[in-house]
């Protein structure tokens, strides 16, 4: 895989989907097409509308919160929720990489319009705070910056005891979530976004869509779809069910599952349970997408809202009016998956050209996306080296910089559109070793054929060896579903340390610590070939570079991530 200068975006580009090799004849003159049409468009005095927080309601302000505990020379906190109003417009080449958005419902101003929850920790005097805006990205709709802030865990920490030793408020952060995930589940005082459905002039779109069904008890006797089917008539979708991942799939006939509603099935007689770490597969005709990509405006235009405005389109305040110089995201898994897609994508642009978000800090993230720029696409899923291979997930590119891809011809990166807009933001991306064996941690710093990729200018990456996917560590000796004993190292000690380095490189132009990987270079990742397995079905150790361990019945290296011929317009429509 070779490295490709990063070069000038068209400004009137409408898909940010991967590129397919060199250019041709063709693909230049409709390029410089597009070029002169849009400079025709500004010439003849017309502005793009801006997308934009357009209304900003609080609903509840608790000042003091914590109970009035004082956090230092910051002093107390206070928590305001409330609902943010969006509106993008669908023309605006920033917003036109959303899949659908031309095919969704427009207000009289001709915008897009979606609903989210904020929620708010901030001083009660803001001069006293560091003028940083502190953003978790949440996962589906949860907070989970809590053992990072030395806190509590919850979604509404509202008691001194919550604030626990209190990390952020201590240094004057001001802390910020908002709804994206329009598939997150409501309740639990979650966040959640409202957006809208794509329709063709008001009809209803249907299409394939795909469900992966595997629960991990025996009880289980009803599944939700993520999409209300089209239609009821189980004839017209598949549902197949095998034991194991390699085995071949058995059709489950139509008259052993029936549909309950137009988004549940179940296994026939009713209350007959799905089978316990079966993996069951739907193939069937789902309705009414929505148009998830607004998700990532959401949050561009929330931050970029705290940052600049005084207030909003209807005289409301903006709680941070004047008081933010940097912004800096922290993000767990899924919606570190989802920083991947924001960064690609280029929403770190807002509608003024300005950069949005100064610093990202990634855990677990790897180095794929979530699956939120496609029709019918499912945010929730995540593949691992047994689940949920046939979703979107590990679409190149992987990494930052601009490359080509040997396998699919196609060039791209993440810093391709900031680069272009010079809106990159610096960004620490952590992971565990989970990432390395289940997931794409070793793509973020390394091509697809195994080769070190220099780090760009604007991020570095780290592993955390031997440690968990997880926020805290495991319980102590706890095994559960593990053949071995668990891992108890809590990340959180080195993400406060990497956060810290991550506001100084922003705020003091203070390099963070060098890149601490695997590199080829040096010995230190070395990329195994799975072996045959024996007889009984284990590969040795000793095949795949290690020694062999007395009781270890461990299974050889399976996790890749496969290219699929997702059909022809995955690339150019998100379908």
């Amino acid at each position: 895989m070779m490295s490709i200068q990063p070069r000038q975006l068209p400004r009137c580009k409408l898909r940010s989907r991967s590129r397919r090799g060199p250019p041709a004849r063709l693909g230049r003159f409709a390029s410089a097409l597009s070029v002169l049409l849009l400079a025709i468009f500004f010439l003849g005095g017309s502005n793009p509308a801006e997308a934009r927080i357009t209304r900003i309601e609080i609903s509840s302000v608790e000042s003091p919160t914590f109970e009035g505990r004082i956090f230092g020379n910051v002093g107390a906190y206070e928590k305001l929720r409330g609902t943010a109003y969006g509106e993008v417009d669908p023309a605006d080449p920033r917003n036109a990489v959303i899949t659908d958005i031309d095919l969704a419902a427009t207000n009289g101003s001709g915008m897009v319009e979606y609903s989210m929850d904020i929620y708010i920790l901030k001083p009660v005097d803001l001069s006293k705070g560091n003028h940083k805006v502190f953003m978790e990205v949440n996962n589906r709709g949860n907070k989970l910056f809590g053992p990072l802030n030395l806190s509590a865990s919850g979604n509404d920490p509202t008691t001194a005891e919550d604030a626990g030793g209190a990390f952020l408020m201590y240094q004057g952060y001001s802390l910020a979530w908002n709804g994206w995930d329009p598939l997150a589940a409501p309740g639990n005082n979650r966040l959640t976004i409202t957006v809208p459905e794509a329709t063709n002039n008001g009809v209803t779109i249907t299409g394939p869509s795909y469900e992966y069904i595997n629960f991990d008890n025996s009880t289980s006797v009803a599944y939700s779809l993520a999409y209300p089917a089209a239609t009821l008539d189980e004839n017209q979708a598949t549902l197949t069910v095998k034991q194991f991942l390699n085995d071949s799939p058995t059709i489950v006939p139509s008259s052993d599952w029936e549909y309950v509603d137009e988004t549940t099935i179940r296994l026939l007689p009713a209350g007959t349970p799905f089978q316990q770490s079966h993996i069951y597969e739907l193939i069937y005709t789902a309705q009414q997408p929505l148009v998830l990509g607004l998700g990532l405006a959401a949050t561009r235009d929330f931050l970029s809202f705290l940052r600049h405005a005084t207030t909003d389109d209807y005289g409301n305040p903006n709680p941070l009016a004047g008081h933010v110089q940097h912004t800096y995201t922290f993000s767990i898994s899924q919606p570190a998956r989802y920083m991947n897609d924001f960064q690609t994508l280029g929403f770190n642009e807002d509608e003024n050209g300005q950069r949005v978000i100064d610093g990202i800090l990634n855990w677990i993230g790897a180095g794929t996306g979530d699956a939120i720029n496609y029709r019918f696409g499912q945010t929730a899923r995540t593949e691992r080296n047994r689940q949920n291979h046939f979703y979107p997930e590990g679409v190149f590119p992987f990494a930052y910089p601009v490359m080509q891809d040997p396998i699919s011809g196609k060039i791209a990166g993440r810093s391709e559109r900031c680069t272009a807009s010079a809106t990159c933001a610096k960004a620490l991306e952590v992971n565990s070793a989970n990432e390395y064996w289940v997931k794409t941690g070793s793509l973020v710093h390394t091509d697809s054929l195994g080769n070190d990729i220099p780090d760009p200018p604007n991020a570095r990456f780290y592993l955390l060896s031997g440690v968990e996917h997880t926020v805290s560590g495991a319980p102590p000796l706890s095994m559960g579903n593990c053949q071995q004993f668990r891992n108890t190292t809590n990340p959180s000690a080195a993400l406060r340390a990497l956060f810290v380095a991550l506001d100084e490189w922003v705020s003091k132009d203070v390099p963070p610590p060098p890149s601490q990987v695997p590199r080829v270079a040096d010995g230190t990742a070395v990329f195994s070939v799975p072996q045959p397995a024996t007889v009984t079905g284990i590969v040795p150790q000793a095949a795949l570079g290690f020694p062999n361990i007395p009781g270890v019945t461990y299974n050889g290296v399976i996790t890749v991530r496969y290219l699929f011929d997702f059909g022809p317009l995955f690339d150019s429509d998100g379908i």
